[in-house]
């Protein structure tokens, strides 16, 4: 073999090995990727029916049920204009309180419960995931006669 045909193989390979390596990582990438949606978002149908995503909003005051057996809770993620029932089996955070801002990770289930396999409490009193914070926020200009604001200008931790 001449040493151009050796450059060219040599090339070839090394293209060939870089595209197999950019198919996986694209791949990987796409199946844990984790979209966040409003409550207002999966009442109208635009979260994935078919993977998992992030719902987050207020917990609604008097919607905690929890069973018999200590591990599963129902409860109502809302964002002032629209809700979604949510069940969680498992232990949730110290900080996990009604009336307070959640982020939730689960599926939707064909009766339209969100099936959740994590739950995240916000860390502290002025803390509001930014994403969860602007969704409150155009909820309510959109529903101007909710009677309470959950939504002021937190801090964001340095971010807008």
């Amino acid at each position: 073999m001449k040493p151009r045909h050796k450059r060219f193989a040599m090339i070839a390979v090394g293209v060939t090995a870089l595209g197999i390596a950019t198919v996986l990582v694209l791949n990987a990438f796409q199946q844990n990727l984790v979209f966040f949606f409003t409550p207002t978002q999966v009442a109208a149908n635009e979260a994935p029916r078919e993977r998992s995503f992030r719902i987050g909003g207020i917990v609604e005051p008097g919607s905690v049920k929890r069973q018999p057996d200590g591990v599963t809770v129902h409860f109502v993620v809302t964002d002032t204009a629209k809700n979604v029932p949510v069940v969680y089996r498992g232990l949730l955070p110290d900080l996990f309180r009604e009336g307070k801002g959640v982020v939730t990770q689960g599926r939707m289930t064909a009766d339209g419960l969100f099936q959740a396999s994590e739950v995240l409490a916000k860390h502290d009193e002025n803390y509001m995931p930014p994403e969860a914070a602007h969704a409150l926020k155009q909820a309510q200009a959109a529903n101007p006669s909710a009677t309470q604001t959950l939504v002021t200008d937190a801090p964001t931790g340095g971010k807008r």
